[in-house]
């Protein structure tokens, strides 16, 4: 009875503690990633059914990264003013939406409108839940938010490539059954978030917090970098460009891709495919999240050339084996630069302002995911796949090289301050 006089929603239901809530927010990150990458073994399905090109396909990708830039620049700060509770419900509504067109899909123009409504809630949820987990991160782990924050898409990719291209292979009506699936899933997670603390600073719970809800102005938000940070932010930029076009390219193309080198007609390979490149970038994460964060970016980026060199044999010579030993190390590299690169900039973020530094990595990411992508699709009518992954290779190794001049450089400047200093540190 004593509850009766609480309000809010949360209250309502019964507040979660801030460990449950930590690991309901990983959660949702995964699954709004999984979500993102469900639709990658299905492509092949969606050309054969509705005969559009691999421009149209790359563009059906593109539309989603975009779409996922537009909420960065317009709310990337958003969950600073409003909190994290109310702007992740306003990203699982826009799921559940686009689980709905995805389901009812008819045509291009269907899957267009579902891939733009789903790029925008994920957009709208990452500045939120990239802060919530560092928040919400224990004590006594301190690092455990930077790790999911990183691992977390990385997994819930893998986990929805294997997923769907499992459904595609071998359930009935795949395209309509995975997005159900994650429709319920999606609705859920809802129930949870409604019963979760809130995080953000100058937030407060019940009455007051929505006291405080009612002045606020919604306005686009300031993407910025602090000035401490924006050597740095360059420098790491490079090697974030490099691994988020790699992975545009295999979430888009990289089914396609693998059909063409493994000579088969198996949808599950596209899945397959996905998965490996994105459950190494995991397996990655995981094993070297130790590691100082220029090291695990250097790390990483150094496996990219490795995997650019098997890729590039693999589809002069049609060698299966080196093209998935090839798709392992770009998977690694990804996982474990992403990390680095990630943990190096959160680091300088003040928390008052740590979604607009952290929306500001994602635009770059997502740039990077998109615009490549949808040019090599928009070539490869000309040039044919082959000849277009190759030169797109070319191009990645060339920016993989200039991040690794970058990371050396900053690993220089930071050993000569300790040495002025005195004092020992990690890079």
């Amino acid at each position: 009875m004593a509850d009766q006089g609480r309000t809010g929603p949360g209250r309502r239901l019964g507040r979660l503690s801030r460990g449950q809530a930590f690991w309901l927010v990983g959660v949702i990150l995964i699954l709004l990633l999984l979500s993102s990458s469900a639709p990658s073994p299905m492509y092949v399905l969606y050309q054969q059914r509705w005969h559009f090109s691999g421009t149209a396909l790359t563009v059906v990708f593109g539309i989603y990264a975009v779409a996922v830039l537009v909420a960065l620049l317009l709310f990337g700060s958003l969950s600073d003013t409003l909190g994290r509770r109310r702007v992740l419900l306003a990203s699982l509504v826009g799921e559940v939406v686009s689980m709905a067109l995805f389901i009812g899909a008819r045509n291009l123009l269907w899957l267009l409108a579902a891939r733009a409504v789903q790029g925008l809630a994920v957009g709208l949820a990452t500045g939120a839940t990239s802060a919530a987990l560092i928040e919400l991160s224990p004590p006594a782990a301190p690092s455990r938010g930077t790790l999911l924050n990183s691992a977390g898409p990385t997994g819930g990719i893998a986990a929805g490539a294997l997923v769907a291209g499992l459904l595609v292979q071998f359930a009935p009506a795949p395209t309509v059954l995975t997005y159900a699936l994650l429709l319920a899933a999606f609705l859920l997670a809802f129930v949870g978030v409604l019963a979760m603390p809130e995080t953000a600073p100058g937030q407060d719970r019940g009455h007051q917090g929505r006291d405080q809800g009612r002045g606020l102005r919604i306005r686009p938000s300031r993407i910025s970098v602090p000035a401490a940070a924006r050597r740095p932010f360059a420098l790491l930029s490079l090697a974030l460009i490099a691994v988020w076009a790699v992975c545009g390219l295999y979430l888009s193309l990289g089914p396609s891709i693998a059909l063409q080198i493994l000579h088969t007609g198996s949808l599950l390979t596209g899945g397959l495919v996905v998965a490996l490149f994105a459950g190494v970038a995991t397996v990655g994460q995981l094993w070297l999240g130790g590691l100082p964060p220029l090291r695990s970016a250097g790390t990483g980026v150094v496996a990219l050339l490795v995997g650019l060199a098997l890729v590039h044999a693999a589809l002069t010579t049609s060698h299966a084996v080196l093209f998935f030993l090839g798709t392992a190390a770009l998977g690694f590299g990804w996982g474990t630069a992403f990390l680095g690169a990630f943990r190096a900039l959160a680091a300088l973020a003040e928390p008052a302002r740590r979604s607009e530094l952290l929306a500001a990595v994602y635009v770059v990411a997502y740039l990077s995911m998109s615009v490549p992508a949808v040019a090599a699709g928009g070539i490869s009518g000309t040039w044919g796949l082959h000849r277009t992954a190759l030169t797109f290779i070319t191009a990645a190794a060339f920016i993989c090289v200039a991040a690794l001049l970058g990371l050396g450089w900053m690993v220089a400047r930071n050993r000569a301050r300790r040495g002025a200093r005195g004092t020992p540190g990690r890079k």
